[in-house]
């Protein structure tokens, strides 16, 4: 049997874990690969359900990677009243046009792709999102809940910066103890001791 559409799924979730908050997420690519983004307060709760939910069992997590978002910032015109002075020195007061930026802050994602090796379906792509990317890192582990997610969100702990808490050994894999940036983020500057000189000879 098929897995039935996301939007299905959402549903399903949303009635079987009182106060879940499940996000369809679109992807607007060939591959229409949509995703269900879930609220940290439940997302343990989720995972459960789908792995053991009696026609979807998506008992197998086959990637989880991290996903930077920075900061961005909107524009928005708006119409304001201006006192505008003339040429002759004289001032009026008119509507004008006025460009208002904000800041949108940024965040980070763990993405899981999810399969059932016993129903042999899938995938179903989950995503957990941060707060942001300074202070407001964290996110629950689901290693509990497939146990092939532990280096994985090692992986995401230690590139992105990702807390996933509840993790059994959540501690960096490939960088160094001691290192303090997240080689994988997109604002992420090498140290000068780390860039390669290449040498041009004529």
């Amino acid at each position: 049997m098929a897995l039935p559409p996301v939007e299905q799924i959402k549903a399903q979730i949303e009635a079987g874990v009182p106060g879940a908050s499940v996000t369809v997420i679109l992807n607007g690519s060939p591959s229409a690969q949509h995703s269900l983004l879930l609220d940290p307060a439940h997302a343990r709760a989720v995972a459960e359900l789908l792995r053991d939910h009696s026609e979807w069992r998506l008992d197998y997590c086959t990637l989880v990677t991290g996903v930077d978002w920075p900061d961005t910032e909107t524009s928005e015109k708006v119409k304001v009243r201006k006192f505008v002075k003339a040429a002759d020195g004289t001032e009026s007061e008119q509507e004008v046009d006025e460009v208002r930026k904000t800041k949108v802050p940024g965040y980070l994602e763990a993405v899981y792709h999810l399969f059932s090796m016993e129903k042999k379906h899938g995938q179903v792509v989950l995503r957990l999102r941060t707060g942001n990317r300074t202070d407001d890192t964290h996110v629950p582990s689901l290693t509990p809940v497939w146990r092939g997610a532990e280096f994985q969100e090692r992986e995401a702990f230690d590139l992105y910066g990702i807390v996933f808490d509840g993790h059994p050994d959540l501690r960096r894999i490939l960088m160094w103890d001691g290192f303090k940036d997240y080689p994988m983020r997109k604002d992420y500057v090498p140290p000068a001791d780390e860039i390669p000189v290449i040498e041009v000879h004529s």
